[in-house]
């Protein structure tokens, strides 16, 4: 385990506080509330999260027009679904193993999380059902297709089947690409929640690292989805991994709300053509 100094102490003090208070506006609030309302708690609350641990956030795109669909993120620490929910507030799909997490599971299952059971495809199905039902009701569902976390050195094959609810939903497909910075602007690897890092360790990694930044970038938007899960899931991937290699000849994403558009003129097209 790092060190931990006084000041690394208090922060985790504080870190604690704010999990306690989390969960108090969920346990309390959440089912008195409509989903705007909701949103907004997520939203603050992740934010005051993510400033406590010294992590600053920095979005680039059309962000704010994500109104409704799939978000599909590289992972690389618990602390995506904080970074997320404080630009974007959404449901997630974990897996099962999240919700017996201390306090932070009981916050999943009490804030619409949809929980991957694995091994029979009766629950792969339930699953399914799950995500269709929430991506039907108009609702942000967030996923992390790579199925485990990484160092954010590298991106992982992107797992197809999770994709299907977006297209049996006709809902639009967003493709995000997060990453962590520290103050010279180099990657850095403190929130990394890899191999046998401890979710403690992991959160005093991030405090040692001082000032983090924690960037969340549009990369592609696809509305509607393409018909072929193998062929979206192949390119969200690519869109993600075009940001995170900073290639010389990548493009801003465009606008969903244009790339909504563009789909609608082509299903239009398509369907007056001989």
């Amino acid at each position: 385990m790092p060190p931990i100094t006084p000041f690394v102490a208090l922060r985790l003090l504080l870190v604690g506080l704010h999990l306690l208070h989390g969960a108090g506006q969920a346990g309390l609030l959440f089912p008195l509330l409509g989903e705007p309302w909701r949103q907004r708690l997520k939203r603050a609350w992740s934010r005051q999260l993510l400033a406590l641990l010294g992590i600053r956030i920095e979005t680039v795109g059309y962000l704010a027009e994500i109104d409704r669909g799939l978000l599909v993120g590289n992972h690389i620490s618990f602390l995506d679904i904080f970074l997320i929910n404080a630009v974007l507030p959404s449901a997630f799909v974990a897996k099962s193993d999240v919700a017996r997490w201390p306090l932070i599971g009981w916050l999943a299952r009490r804030t619409g999380t949809v929980f991957i059971q694995r091994g029979s495809r009766k629950a792969a199905h339930v699953t399914q059902q799950q995500m269709l039902a929430t991506l039907g009701t108009g609702q942000r569902l967030a996923i992390f297709p790579e199925g485990t976390t990484t160092a954010g050195d590298r991106l992982l094959p992107f797992h197809a089947a999770l994709f299907q609810g977006a297209i049996d939903a006709v809902a639009p497909v967003h493709a995000l690409a997060v990453s962590y910075r520290d103050r010279f602007g180099a990657p850095s690897a403190a929130p990394a929640y890899i191999d046998e890092v401890s979710l403690i360790d992991c959160l005093i990694s991030v405090l040692g690292a001082g000032c983090l930044v924690a960037r969340i970038e549009l990369a592609a938007s696809f509305s509607p989805p393409l018909p072929d899960r193998r062929r979206l899931a192949h390119q969200a991937r690519q869109a993600i991994a075009v940001k995170l290699s900073h290639a010389p000849d990548a493009t801003p994403a465009p606008s969903p709300r244009s790339a909504e558009k563009k789909g609608k003129a082509a299903s239009n097209a398509s369907a007056t053509s001989p």
